[in-house]
This record gives structure tokens, sequence and C-alpha cells, in this order.
């Protein structure tokens, strides 16, 4: 899998070039292995990106401004939700990527899952012994019913 990041190689506006260099540096400090794709002097990319910007994604002028992510052909975001999944720690699950060996992330992961499986296993052992009550509680209705019956003869 490989993440694209569309951006713009003259871009007139500082803003715009400071978040293509913060994601791109970010990008490269992780080790993540990234195309960057010019919409700038390439024409096709900028359509390609236009066109698989989401349009719920997309500004109020629906033209999206660089950088946009994607991983592949599937869309991950723009800036400000890289900048979100960057704070939160969450870079490779905003990526669709997963989080290499040994990572803070993984070990995170990790953890998530195992708590997740620890939660499975205790939700079956409550049903196990909510049908072993039920099952000794029918036995005792049904005692209860046979000494009625040996009583009524």
């Amino acid at each position: 899998m490989v993440i694209k990041v569309f951006l713009a190689s003259s871009s007139g506006s500082t803003a715009i070039k400071k978040k293509q260099q913060d994601v791109v540096g970010f990008l490269e400090a992780l080790k993540v292995d990234y195309a960057q794709l010019d919409i700038a002097c390439n024409e096709e990319n900028r359509m390609w990106m236009r066109q698989n910007v989401p349009e719920d994604k997309k500004p109020a002028n629906g033209i999206p401004l660089p950088p946009q992510i994607f991983n592949e052909e599937g869309y991950c975001g723009d800036y400000d939700t890289f900048f979100d999944a960057k704070e939160d720690n969450s870079v490779y699950a905003f990526l669709g990527l997963p989080p290499p060996p040994g990572s803070k992330a993984q070990a995170e992961e990790e953890e998530q899952e195992e708590e997740d499986l620890q939660s499975e296993e205790e939700e079956e052992l409550r049903q196990l012994e909510e049908e072993e009550e039920a099952d000794v509680q029918e036995e005792e209705e049904e005692d209860l019913e046979e000494t009625q019956e040996e009583e009524a003869e």
C-alpha cells in the first residue's frame, strides 16, 4: 500500500506550504512509504484528487486544497484530519496502515485487542453462569412439581 500525498509545488500560500511540509516531514519521520503527487504542474493529478475527495469532505467552494492524503484509492483526509490523528497518536489508523512492530501504537493496539478479548471471555463466562443458574432453577421447579404431585396422590 502506498500513501499518496497530493501537494502543490508552486503554491503561493505559506500556510499551505507549511501544512504540506508538516505532513511530508511526519511521514518521513515515521518511515512511511508515500508518494508525492504534484497538482500544480500535473493536471491529471489535480483532477484525480478533486474527483476522489468525498463530497462531504470538500470545502464550501467545492475545491479541496492540498495537502490531501490517500491510501491507494481510499481517501484518508486533509491536513486538519491528519493533524488530529497526529495529536491522538493514531496516524497509522488514519492512514489505514498497521503500526510497525515494536512501536507504541502497536503496543496500544495489542493492549486494546487483549482488553477486547478479556471482555469477550468475561461475557461468555457471565452467559454460562446465567445458563447454569437457569438450569438449576428449572431443576428445582421440576423437583417441586414432582413433590407436589407425590403429595397430591
